[in-house]
């Protein structure tokens, strides 16, 4: 994803969505991020009806998804690490054996498809990990191709203890080190970490996202899909 801060690029981006909105919407009176956003929201949902119309008509079952795209501060320090006593829990990175978990515990996941989608993301991509003293993964973030972070998990047992914001930094100051921006995205729904990234000062965008899942009729009585 990419986040324009060059203002000439983006009169070019507003002069360019404004052509395609519709003239019975005047947005003179509008801020231009609010002209901008309302353009965005009718893009997508023109997109989404076309792209429903579409699926019916080949049989796939269509499921859309909203989330906020968020964007992290540059991490400048180490995170702290000192609440992480003796030689376990530790802090690691993923491999692809483990990608059966993540494909279980990934709510769009559960699939063929998907576990090996996230095999390829742990072998191509960075990963940070915190482990057991059983050496299990037990909170976790990957990156994917867009160089997004994204995956973001801790089981249940091990939630509350600081293993998600030592792992969402790490990873963040690992892609920055490497020339990226560290970037994610978060349903709209999941209170736990908006929370998380609230306190970690993400800029959250404007404009809601979405996601358009489309899944074949035939296999639509699966469980995960």
């Amino acid at each position: 994803m990419l986040v324009l801060n060059c203002s000439t690029k983006l009169l070019i981006l507003e002069k360019m969505l404004k052509s395609c909105f519709p003239e019975s919407l005047k947005l003179n009176f509008l801020s231009k991020e609010t002209a901008l956003c309302l353009v965005f929201k009718w893009l997508q949902s023109e997109l989404y009806d076309v792209s429903k119309a579409v699926a019916n008509s080949k049989q796939f079952n269509v499921k859309l998804t909203s989330f906020k795209a968020v964007h992290l501060s540059p991490v400048s320090t180490l995170p702290d690490t000192s609440f992480l006593k003796g030689p376990f829990p530790r802090l690691t990175y993923l491999s692809v054996a483990e990608a059966d978990l993540l494909n279980r515990t990934w709510s769009r996941g559960g699939n063929e498809q998907c576990l090996r989608y996230i095999a390829n993301l742990i072998a191509c991509f960075p990963s940070v990990c915190v482990r057991d003293e059983k050496g299990n993964p037990v909170s976790w973030s990957i990156t994917d191709q867009f160089a997004t972070i994204c995956h973001g998990y801790t089981l249940p047992e091990h939630r509350r203890k600081g293993y998600s914001r030592l792992v969402a930094l790490t990873l963040a100051r690992k892609l920055q080190s490497r020339g990226f921006p560290s970037q994610g995205n978060v349903l709209d729904d999941n209170t736990a970490s908006i929370s998380l990234l609230k306190s970690l000062h993400a800029e959250f965008l404007p404009c809601c996202f979405h996601r358009l899942i489309l899944t074949p009729a035939t296999f639509s009585g699966l469980p995960h899909l």
